[in-house]
């Protein structure tokens, strides 16, 4: 039998690597290696080159999971991303050479979890904790919410105005789980990237936090995405 790949899981703004705990638990439960690495989020150049790091140390190949702006990430890995041999993306960014975050959301009204975002005088953004429950985690438990809104890790805005080269996507399979009742990311664009990345994709009934409110169908994503590329 092939040996499992290791399993890199990239959070997303407003969040850290203890987001995955839960599906972390039941990869390891299941024989996998994984590793949750911490984001500065100070730019997208110092994100991508903490993942690059995180995965020059894994031992062979490794399936890389993200979520929200943890999509921007792994995808500006580009055409060599060192050991991947398959992204998942979990209510990702998902964007396309030319493209950027912030164009991207220009194109319609703010949505509601990013409606009344603070910017500090250090240029980094942060989440109201009426609207971080509200809308980024609805459906977490609101007192585990709270705690995430406190531990919360602010994004730099420069990373709204970075655009994308040549994705990441272009040269990996992919696989995508879309949140059904997302309030960050409007589910229309999370379909649009799943579908012209080819990805094989699932549709759940989850706000942004998938892998906090709905860790199975998280899990399950990121074993496809193994099993996949173990018999491929």
């Amino acid at each position: 039998m092939a040996a499992k790949p290791n399993i890199v899981l990239v959070h997303g703004a407003w969040a850290d690597g203890s987001c995955w705990s839960r599906v972390i638990e039941r990869l390891q439960a299941d024989g996998y290696k994984v590793t949750a690495p911490q984001l500065p989020e100070t730019s997208l150049a110092d994100d991508v080159a903490r993942v690059r790091h995180v995965l020059t140390r894994q031992d062979g190949p490794t399936v890389l999971g993200a979520h929200s702006y943890g999509g921007q990430v792994i995808t500006s890995l580009g055409t060599d991303a060192p050991n991947v041999v398959g992204l998942v993306y979990i209510a990702g960014f998902g964007l396309d050479d030319g493209e950027s975050i912030g164009a991207l959301l220009q194109q319609g009204p703010p949505t509601p979890a990013v409606a009344n975002v603070e910017v500090d005088s250090e240029g980094f953004a942060w989440l109201p904790e009426d609207d971080f429950l509200a809308h980024f985690a609805p459906d977490v438990d609101p007192v585990e919410a709270r705690v995430m809104h406190a531990t919360q890790q602010p994004l730099h805005t420069s990373t709204f105005d970075d655009v994308m080269g040549t994705p990441a996507w272009k040269s990996l399979p992919s696989w995508f789980l879309v949140a059904q009742n997302d309030e960050v990311i409007p589910p229309d664009g999370e379909r649009q990237f799943a579908q012209r990345m080819g990805a094989d994709t699932i549709e759940v009934t989850s706000g942004h936090c998938a892998m906090i409110s709905h860790p199975d169908e998280t899990y399950a994503r990121l074993v496809a995405a193994a099993d996949a590329v173990t018999q491929g």
